[in-house]
């Protein structure tokens, strides 16, 4: 069946039930999915010690499998019977549906209440950067939030930075309009841009001005996927809502819409079309672009500057889930390829993080297990990358090594220094 947040069976328990047999049904006969996530690994081994008998898994099988699908999409470009083929498969949705309907009846968790809340959380954070960073850091303090929120002790968590990028934008000096025929953009930060990683959102700055891009920054709210990742479908509709009102008006006005983080890109190309009723989503989704996406559009249309100062040498660069899924292909290597002396070998595995999931303490240690063939790639030093915030810090986890993201290591190729103002 299609997926749709607003059908008027989205909620009922029985539609959903017999809806799972199908799709387990259909997995089950084609167990080409087998190795990609915990999940499969799960129910296929619990099918079998059933001796295939579908009809005797239970609810309890079924949440297993639901919790531990933490939505990295990669099943879905690989499955053979996603939409338009009628039996219109849609796994990772309808394990969200699963946490969605589980949600409404039970409440969104603690856990999941507070992990969501991003905005909040980084507006209070960066008021107060240097004591949160070191409290963050206190294994006491570890220890109670392992106790009271479920936040694996030793998980490692971003360091919040004393002004957020939006502050930084507001005295940023921009640069003259490049004309009326100017390439336009509103950059879509990401919470982890504006509240930790600020100097990924002023080296996108830094680059598409260089390339003569007239770009502006209106208010925004987190793009949703965290509520999500818990099941909290009001307050993703909410979120959507809010970031629609605010780029709709810029789009119908000639703006594209560029994101570096991939999970905010994807969400506002696949999942706003369906979280809101308001035409204006998929005109958005239809001009919403991966940041290195965006870069590479413009080298297509010959709009690239090519004026590189320094070689980059060997780069490792790992491809996120949430890019594979936008199906977009390669847009982060074919980019940095273009700076000469430089050799870029992507890594397109998944590194566990995905978005809360692997912040989890039940789920913490299986997210490395699962991270284990791409940390062992970044073992070796060197230039690392990733455009994904959260596999950046689980690479870092693996691997000992922060991987940066493209956009920085194409600034430094262009000879652009940091803006130390922050």
């Amino acid at each position: 069946m299609a997926f749709n947040f607003n059908a008027k069976d989205f909620y009922d328990t029985g539609s959903y039930a017999k809806e799972t047999a199908r799709i387990f049904d259909i997995c089950n006969g084609c167990r080409l999915c087998f190795n990609l996530c915990p999940s499969f690994d799960v129910l296929f081994k619990r099918i079998d010690e059933l001796d295939g008998e579908m009809d005797k898994l239970t609810d309890k099988d079924t949440k297993k499998v639901v919790d531990l699908c933490y939505d990295c999409k990669l099943c879905f470009p690989k499955c053979p019977y996603t939409p338009p083929h009628n039996y219109m498969l849609d796994f990772p949705r309808h394990m969200l549906r699963g946490k969605v309907i589980d949600a409404k009846k039970k409440g969104v968790r603690l856990q999941d209440q507070m992990l969501s809340r991003t905005d909040l959380l980084g507006t209070v954070s960066t008021k107060a950067a240097p004591i949160v960073n070191w409290t963050l850091e206190s294994k006491p303090f570890r220890v109670l939030m392992e106790k009271t929120i479920g936040i694996h002790r030793e998980r490692n968590l971003p360091k919040y930075a004393s002004r957020t990028f939006v502050s930084w934008y507001k005295r940023h000096k921009r640069a003259e309009p490049a004309g009326a025929d100017a390439p336009k953009v509103i950059f879509f930060h990401t919470c982890s841009v504006n509240y930790n990683d600020v100097d990924t959102g002023k080296a996108a700055i830094q680059v598409l001005e260089k390339n003569g891009v007239h770009v502006e920054v209106p208010p925004q709210k987190c793009c949703g996927m965290p509520y999500l990742d818990g099941g909290d479908i009001d307050n993703a509709k909410k979120h959507a809502a809010y970031n629609l009102r605010q780029l709709a008006d810029y789009v119908k006005k000639g703006y594209d819409v560029v994101s570096p983080g991939p999970s905010c890109s994807y969400l506002m190309k696949q999942e706003y079309p369906m979280l809101s009723n308001d035409p204006d989503a998929k005109l958005v989704a239809s001009h919403t672009f991966d940041l290195m996406e965006y870069i590479a559009k413009l080298n297509k249309g010959g709009q690239f500057s090519k004026d590189f100062k320094k070689s980059q040498g060997k780069i490792t660069y790992h491809l996120p889930c949430h890019l594979k899924a936008q199906n977009i292909g390669f847009k982060s290597r074919d980019v940095l390829q273009l700076i000469p002396d430089t050799e870029v070998e992507v890594v397109a595995k998944c590194s566990g993080h995905d978005g809360t999931w692997s912040l989890k303490k039940e789920h913490f240690r299986m997210s490395l297990e699962v991270g284990e063939p791409l940390f062992s790639k970044f073992r070796d030093g060197g230039t690392a990358a990733s455009d994904c915030p959260l596999a950046q810090l689980q690479i870092e986890k693996g691997s000992g090594t922060k991987p940066r993201h493209p956009i920085q290591i194409l600034r430094d190729a262009y000879g652009m220094e940091e803006d130390p103002k922050a």
